[in-house]
């Protein structure tokens, strides 16, 4: 005789979906880590174990990261409904395995290079599944905090990992130990994501029958330029990544060049994107709450006025306060940013709208490595510092006009 399949229900809600919920934000911690790892002594290894002075050869691997992970990024997003989030995951973290291996034994800087190919590919299909899958699961009352969560997750895992991998380069090297903790990373993070985590494809299903968001005729190039809301949401979070790109590759440079200690280095490379994971934690409800666009207006003009106190002011001090002010000011517009782009799109073209809002997102990674990089090389690190500074204030007021 057949057996009668048993018809499971479901419900869109934060409540009730939480173990999920919470498991994919441990999944998008273990994916924070991968990135962590290397964000505070890449730079450095260039220096030191290659020798390498070009300002732009050096941030080389985060243009490859930026590329690889923003092309990644769109292709997930056409594909999550074809294929399937938990698919997707997966794949990313298979993509990985090689990460560690390339970075602890590297004999060239174009091992670097490879290994932040397979980064920039993980990234895209782990991160942004994640992403998708919490926003299918929560619906649009929560969406905002749902974001924070996520976020706050993964960039604290960034800096607790650039932080630890500082103080383990300190004490035994630049590599191969600080990179040790990376399969410990896979294993878990692969792991979880084969045995426990659930596709939320039928989700989106549930939400499409009360959405009453109109479709878009063509996601791409509306998401890019010609819807006001998605495309000055996509163009301020470009700059954002634009600016964490230069932080990322030209921070640590800045630092050294003033003569701290690779254990201070560590401290406050870390400290921006922990402040600015911790803060999404509260942040992400805001969006929920309060108008976005006055969010990411004031997220951005905090970002700008950290990177000019960077470039004016080395000292400890200042130096911690810009960091917290650049954090926060990231932490008020990440979960916005997405929140945003899923509130002005159609559930069943959702997917496919953050995927080309992350992928100009992130190529704003290559974008900042590379112009800050040429910039730094002509007219020095202080000139590159001011550029993206007052880049950042004009994306910021973009906003203030354009969103609505």
């Amino acid at each position: 005789m057949w057996k009668r399949r048993r018809r499971v229900s479901r419900k869109i809600g934060l409540k009730e979906n939480l173990p999920q919920f919470l498991l994919l934000v441990l999944v998008n911690a273990f994916v924070g880590g991968m990135v962590g790892l290397e964000r505070s002594i890449l730079p450095q290894i260039a220096e030191v174990e290659f020798g390498m002075a070009v300002k732009t050869a050096i941030l080389s691997f985060i243009i490859v990261f930026g590329i690889v992970k923003a092309f990644t990024n769109y292709f997930m997003g056409r594909f999550a409904n074809r294929y399937g989030r938990k698919r997707l995951l997966i794949a990313g973290w298979l993509f990985a395995l090689p990460v560690p291996f390339l970075l602890m034994y590297a004999q060239s800087w174009s091992w670097i290079i490879w290994a932040n190919v397979f980064l920039g590919i993980n990234q895209g299909l782990a991160w942004s599944s994640t992403i998708i899958m919490k926003i299918d699961l929560v619906g649009p009352k929560n969406r905002g905090f749902a974001m924070g969560i996520n976020e706050s997750a993964g960039y604290l895992a960034v800096g607790m990992m650039a932080f630890i991998s500082a103080s383990i380069a300190s004490k035994y090297g630049l590599h191969p130990y600080p990179f040790y903790l990376a399969f410990l990373l896979l294993f878990l993070g692969l792991f979880t994501s084969i045995f426990f985590v659930k596709d939320t494809s039928a989700y989106v299903a549930i939400e499409e029958q009360v959405s009453e968001v109109p479709r878009l005729k063509k996601v791409f190039q509306e998401t890019t330029l010609t819807n006001s809301n998605l495309s000055s949401i996509t163009l301020a979070g470009l700059v954002n990544n634009l600016n964490d790109g230069m932080m990322w590759g030209l921070l640590p440079l800045m630092l050294a060049a003033h003569s701290f200690s690779l254990t201070d280095i560590g401290f406050l490379v870390a400290l921006y994107p922990t402040v600015w994971g911790l803060g999404q934690l509260f942040t992400g409800a805001l969006a929920d709450k309060y108008s976005k666009k006055i969010l990411l207006v004031l997220g951005m003009s905090l970002q700008a006025i950290g990177i000019f106190i960077i470039a004016y002011f080395i000292e400890y001090t200042m130096i911690v306060f810009a960091a917290l002010l650049l954090g926060f000011g990231t932490a008020l517009v990440y979960p916005t940013f997405l929140a945003a782009i899923a509130d002005y799109s159609h559930p069943q073209q959702r997917a496919e709208c953050i995927g080309v809002y992350r992928l100009w997102r992130d190529l704003g990674y290559a974008i900042g490595a590379l112009g800050s990089g040429i910039i730094a090389d002509i007219y020095g690190l202080k000139a590159a510092f001011v550029v993206i500074a007052f880049v950042t204030l004009i994306a910021g007021i973009q906003i203030l006009f354009r969103m609505r």
